[in-house]
């Protein structure tokens, strides 16, 4: 890859391995990289042990979504998932074990999928993407169960909540909708740019990141980033960060987001921004937490740079993975 293109480069999805040593991570050219962890974070690490153990094309577009399961990694593209054998490939063996295709509408139209979610309960997938639907795929037998309609512009981010049986999604028309995953039906939809403690005009109304823990929701995106109670179904907290968040999560007693500018911003649950620290993308598309492995517990976070920022502690960084 040349430096022109290295230079356009954007990272738009990770998963760590399931078993923490490895990352992989996708970029806006239709590749894989994957790193060792174990290498990078090493004391004997050297600036080769920060770049891929492997690299391949697996989608002609972007790589939208990264998501690990058990002993898969499943990759979202245009139109299309893929699903790799993480044993294969820390072998090198870059050959899908399947690529799918939901039955759009259309031949002609093939709509990017944004966004990938595991619900353990049945073991299958829930994505969305630009056809305006939620899609669920049975990993078990490998069959598409269910389309969720109810969205009336694409969607960016799904979520599932394993324990209710809920799946939430949010989109471009600015609504999060929470839906039955035994049923299909949307049983709340939350409009929130129509809440004024959220609500900014100036950005526009879509939701473009979504995450739960428990009876907690968080999303932001045209609106403010703002903590929901998803029992009573409204906004206890809104942070006043600023341009758009793209993805957040739920760390300890705080909350981590990430969206323009070159930051990650540490929120507390009252709303308050405790920090922001730099990083090396100007605007972050990602940020991941490695929850499989006590020995490479790491964040790391990828946007609009070649670069992966890797933070062995929340408060500053420690080095970077490149492509």
């Amino acid at each position: 890859m040349g430096p022109v293109e290295l230079l356009h480069m954007s990272v738009f999805s990770q998963s760590f391995s399931p078993c923490g040593r490895f990352l992989a991570a996708g970029n806006n050219y239709g590749q894989i990289a994957v790193f060792s962890l174990s290498a990078a974070l090493s004391p004997d690490a050297t600036a080769l042990s920060q770049k891929p153990v492997l690299t391949f094309t697996a989608h002609e577009g972007p790589v939208f979504s990264l998501l690990s399961t058990d002993c898969h990694l499943l990759s979202a593209g245009n139109g299309e998932i893929s699903c790799w054998s993480w044993s294969e490939l820390i072998k090198k063996n870059v050959k899908p074990l399947w690529t799918k295709r939901p039955n759009y509408k259309s031949s002609l139209e093939i709509p990017e999928i944004n966004s990938m979610a595991f619900n353990g309960r049945d073991n299958s997938l829930v994505f969305g993407g630009g056809d305006n639907n939620v899609h669920v795929l049975d990993l078990e037998h490998g069959v598409f169960k269910s389309v969720l309609q109810g969205h009336s512009d694409y969607v960016h981010c799904v979520s599932v909540r394993d324990r209710e049986a809920e799946i939430l999604s949010g989109g471009e028309d600015g609504a999060v909708r929470v839906w039955d995953s035994r049923t299909g039906q949307c049983v709340h939809c939350i409009e929130v740019h129509k809440y004024e403690s959220c609500a900014r005009p100036q950005y526009g109304k879509w939701i473009s990141c979504l995450t739960t823990d428990s009876d907690w929701m968080l999303c932001g995106g045209g609106p403010s980033l703002s903590l929901w109670h998803l029992r009573s179904l409204s906004p206890t907290s809104v942070f006043p960060l600023t341009g758009c968040q793209r993805q957040t999560t739920f760390y300890q007693d705080m909350i981590l987001a990430v969206g323009e500018g070159p930051a990650v911003s540490h929120c507390l649950l009252g709303g308050e921004v405790k920090a922001q620290i730099p990083c090396t993308p100007q605007s972050v598309n990602t940020l991941q937490l490695n929850t499989n492995s006590t020995e490479h517990r790491v964040l790391t976070v990828g946007g609009s740079s070649d670069h992966i920022d890797v933070f062995t502690n929340l408060s500053y960084r420690t080095f970077s993975l490149s492509f």
